[in-house]
């Protein structure tokens, strides 16, 4: 079966879904999922600065990340399992500003989404996931920042249920000492 790319924009700008070019033989699939060329016929520019994986057990929740300067624009795929994934919208003049939407990454689909910088984004691991990172901007330590995942001014509906409840989820130590929303409203201007 071959398959290729579709895009379709979200409600928030510049974020995408994407389905990468897959192609399926008796010998597995094929898959390419980035091709400057092809993203640029849709008008979206998204140049490679560095490529990152992660490996994450079920129940772990990696949100919600971005970085205060150099923002950081990313295609992101899960490449093995299942994540549900959360964007929101940092930008102030937006329409869509503190919006979230939410997206079922699965390996076997191999969809993706296209974060765009002023975005904060993080995931819950539904089973065992690998996640690749193809950003546009490097990632700096000292610009490294978030926003706590269960930020009730945000009100994400992590479906938590998936995992067998609260007690269930597996946070870093960083992550459960990032700010509030209302914190980060206070200190910054995306």
């Amino acid at each position: 079966m071959n398959q290729k790319f579709s895009f379709r924009e979200t409600e928030i700008r510049g974020l995408w879904e994407i389905t990468p070019f897959n192609a399926e033989d008796i010998r597995g699939c094929f898959t390419k999922d980035y091709s400057k060329e092809v993203f640029e016929q849709q008008g979206i520019e998204h140049n490679l600065a560095e490529v990152f994986y992660t490996t994450s057990h079920k129940g772990v929740i990696r949100a919600l990340h971005f970085q205060r300067v150099k923002q950081q624009p990313k295609l992101v795929r899960c490449i093995f399992g299942h994540v549900w994934d959360v964007v929101v919208d940092l930008r102030k003049e937006s329409p869509t500003f503190r919006k979230w939407l939410s997206f079922d990454l699965i390996g076997e689909q191999h969809n993706s989404i296209l974060v765009p910088a002023g975005c904060a984004h993080g995931y819950l691991v539904l089973e065992e996931s690998i996640v690749s990172y193809k950003c546009a901007e490097k990632f700096y330590g000292e610009y490294d920042d978030g926003i706590l995942w269960n930020d009730p001014d945000i009100g994400v509906a992590w479906p938590l249920d998936k995992i067998g409840g609260i007690e269930k989820v597996i946070l870093a130590e960083k992550d459960k000492k990032l700010q509030t929303f209302r914190e980060f409203d206070k200190k910054y201007k995306f």
